[in-house]
């Protein structure tokens, strides 16, 4: 077993519990608001379409789109409470509309059947009509468990511990053995599921025939022990966990995982207990800081003031961060702890010999060129404002603007799927891809200073603000770019970032 094989198995408990926990919970509630919902629109046909058509609409919706808006409703607030909301919410589709679909396909000589021997409507529906409609119900069930499964992955991005922390940590630092074990684990939590309750449909389809059988005990058991299990990890995992100190928040790439894991390392040896919730968008992390459900996290001055702020000017490196901490402090209650000393810039770049051959050194020479440029771009850049500043300063646009993972991003240009990425100057990709960042004379994008930004709860606690405050100005540019370069470009793991990072604090 190789290092970084143990280093990701002896995560996967923590991870298992939280993606056993989250699928179960919003699987349960996910029934026991469906099951009403579909047996009510089988006896209404008025509520019938209305009903199916909103659920559909529901299950349109992106995923993320989900998530975000359930985190902003619910006022910043991150974790397990707005995943489970948002994989109720996608579960109820399937076992509605098998609902609705097994109780209209009773043949109705039964029902006629049943009422001429003297049972009521609810009778009828208890004792005939729900049973003899079990198996199709809990086909519903099956397919909404799987999706489920499939979809608490993306749990990860709002702070909720999942098999998508594998994923997407994995994807961001070029790790395809943390994305193998998460996707494996997730695959193997969705078959199993998958089988018990496969367990309890033919254990409804065979109750009268099969019921004395070997076979049909058998399966019984099976079935009980498996469920058994589940609940007794969901309910355990459900507990309240020992209360930490601090939660450090993060945004999804490598720089903030290797900071986060600084942070923590520094804060653990003055006696801190910490948590981890990375993966993070810029909004959500920004918003948990201000609700106090996050206490530090590592941000920028320029995304403040492009995106929070809508600044779309540049007065210079200084001003801006002067007028990002008071902004935060006056209208989130968080403060600038500890400007950290580096500055990891947005900054278009191209391949070497691409620019050389077209004599494009700034953005002024795409001028001629960039409406036959294909580009690239993170999750984020051609949706924030410094993309619209960098377009509307210099007069100019792409022939096709692409959205890629970072990862992906960096290996789109390298094999010339693009011609021009949005880099970002303390990626150590830039020089492992011999790429050349394009000058910015006009100052259109604006600065970028690294700097810890803690919620006012947090300010509170005397040891934790001297502890980090130490950090102020001790992580330069190279620093950050080699540490960067050690997770992206020779991948090694996240902790051997931190390492290189805590051995030139040291020096």
């Amino acid at each position: 077993m190789t290092g970084n094989l143990a280093e990701q198995l002896a995560l996967l408990p923590e991870y298992f519990r939280g993606h056993l926990t989250l699928t179960f919970l919003s699987l349960v509630i996910g029934i026991v608001i469906s099951l009403p919902l579909g047996v009510w629109a089988a006896q209404a046909p008025r509520i019938k379409r209305p009903l199916l058509i909103l659920v559909s609409i529901i299950q349109t919706f992106p995923s993320l789109a989900i998530l975000a808006l359930v985190v902003a409703m619910l006022g910043g607030r991150i974790g397990s409470l707005p995943a489970i909301i948002a994989l109720v919410l996608y579960s109820i589709l399937p076992i509605v509309r098998n609902t609705v679909t097994g109780l209209e396909n009773v043949a109705e000589e039964v029902v006629t059947a049943a009422r001429g021997i003297g049972m009521s409507p609810r009778q009828v529906l208890t004792k005939v009509r729900i049973p003899l409609a079990l198996p199709v119900i809990i086909a519903g069930i099956r397919t909404a468990a799987v999706w489920t499964v499939g979809l608490a992955t993306l749990s990860t991005l709002v702070g909720a511990s999942s098999f998508g922390n594998y994923i997407f940590t994995g994807l961001q630092t070029r790790n395809l053995l943390a994305v193998s074990v998460g996707s494996v684990a997730a695959a193997s939590m969705a078959v199993i599921l998958d089988s018990i309750i496969g367990g309890f449909q033919w254990l409804a389809l065979n109750r009268n025939a099969g019921a004395r059988s070997a076979r049909y005990r058998a399966v019984k058991i099976l079935v009980i022990t498996g469920l058994t299990s589940v609940l007794g990890v969901s309910v355990y995992s459900s507990l309240p966990d020992e209360e930490v100190d601090i939660v450090i928040g993060g945004k999804g790439f490598t720089e903030q995982y290797i900071v986060a894991g600084t942070v923590e390392e520094v804060l653990q040896e003055a006696g801190f207990t910490t948590e981890q919730r990375l993966g993070l968008g810029t909004e959500v992390v920004f918003q948990a800081t201000a609700n106090n459900t996050i206490d530090v996290y590592l941000e920028y001055s320029g995304t403040v003031w492009s995106n929070l702020m809508n600044r779309e000017d540049n007065p210079g490196r200084e001003a801006v961060m002067s007028e990002v901490e008071a902004y935060i402090a006056a209208e989130h209650g968080m403060t600038n702890l500890a400007r950290l000393g580096f500055q990891n810039l947005y900054a278009l770049a191209m391949r070497r010999e691409h620019a050389e051959r077209l004599g494009i050194r700034s953005i002024n020479d795409l001028k001629p060129f960039a409406a036959g440029l294909v580009a690239g771009g993170d999750l984020e850049f051609f949706g924030r404002p410094e993309w619209i500043s960098l377009r509307d300063t210099y007069s100019i646009d792409f022939a096709e603007k692409l959205t890629f993972d970072t990862t992906l991003m960096y290996t789109a240009i390298a094999e010339e799927q693009v011609d021009i990425i949005a880099a970002y100057t303390t990626d150590g990709r830039v020089a492992e891809f011999d790429l050349v960042i394009l000058e910015d004379p006009l100052n259109a994008i604006p600065p970028y200073d690294g700097f810890l930004a803690v919620s006012g709860d947090a300010m509170d606690d005397r040891l934790f603000v001297e502890t980090l405050s130490s950090l102020a100005g001790k992580i330069s540019d190279e620093v950050m770019r080699n540490a960067n370069r050690l997770v992206d470009v020779e991948n090694l793991p996240v902790s051997d970032g931190v390492r290189y990072i805590r051995d030139a604090l040291a020096e």
